[in-house]
């Protein structure tokens, strides 16, 4: 992935050259010290990887146990599941990344709980929380889509709801919510650039930091752009993939 920026940014560098006010020899790779701005850069990746992963995880694990109880036949199973979606939904990512970060604190510590987070995870619980909400409206998309006859036939054969749901319909819809999923992370990857705001050290964080010191915010931010465009490319071709593999799957 360096490699593949590095050339880019070569690339661009070509096409600028040196007149005007550019100033690409903050990220010319030729160069010591454009070389070290674009490393500091690069930095950030595993950053804002760990952070996606760690986030999308928890997100699918929430997103099933909220979309289960949201498709009950009993509205008041069903109620809680349908306020939380509605409400997650409705609040701005930044917002609740700041009420995480600084009043969850507060509001645990007023419980007696007393619990320090740092921005790694607020971030985390952040994205996690707040991709939840779609990622539940996934799975209940996924899962309705089965054939209704599907679940009255395990119903037909002594099967409890649960095991219905573990050995006939999740296996089903397994097939038809992965990608959809797979396209809630390229969402989560991009959302994590909000961890910037609250002093996490990933990509948009590093390249706020290189624009303070290097007073070039046109150069470092298009470099920034092609860092999240090589990354958000690399996981679409694995959903792309993952889509035909699917398909090709379902069609046996």
């Amino acid at each position: 992935m360096k490699n593949i920026l590095a050339l880019l940014s070569l690339t661009a560098l070509a096409g600028c050259g040196s007149a005007g006010n550019w100033g690409w020899y903050v990220i010319d790779p030729r160069t010591q010290s454009g070389w070290n701005n674009i490393t500091f850069l690069f930095d950030g990746f595993g950053a804002t990887i760990q952070l996606s992963v760690i986030a999308a995880v928890i997100s699918m694990i929430v997103g099933l146990m909220v979309a289960l109880p949201g498709m009950s036949t009993n509205r008041w199973i069903r109620l809680p599941s349908r306020i939380y979606v509605e409400f997650v939904r409705a609040i701005p990512l930044l917002p609740m990344l700041f009420w995480v970060f600084y009043g969850l604190p507060v509001v645990l510590k007023s419980m007696g709980i007393t619990v320090r987070i740092d921005a790694f995870w607020g971030a985390v619980i952040t994205l996690a929380i707040s991709d939840s909400a779609f990622t539940a409206e996934i799975y209940r998309s996924g899962i309705q889509s089965i054939a209704r006859g599907q679940t009255e036939a395990a119903k037909t054969i002594g099967l409890t709801y649960t095991q219905t749901m573990r050995y006939v319909v999740l296996p089903q819809a397994i097939r038809r919510i992965l990608p959809p999923l797979a396209n809630q992370f390229i969402y989560i990857v991009k959302m994590s650039a909000f961890a910037s705001v609250i002093g996490m050290q990933e990509l948009t964080r590093r390249a706020n930091e290189l624009v303070v010191t290097e007073y070039r915010p046109l150069e470092i931010y298009t470099l920034l752009i092609l860092e999240y465009l090589v990354l958000v490319l690399i996981i679409s071709f694995f959903v792309r993939w993952l889509e035909r593999k699917m398909g090709a799957d379902e069609s046996r």
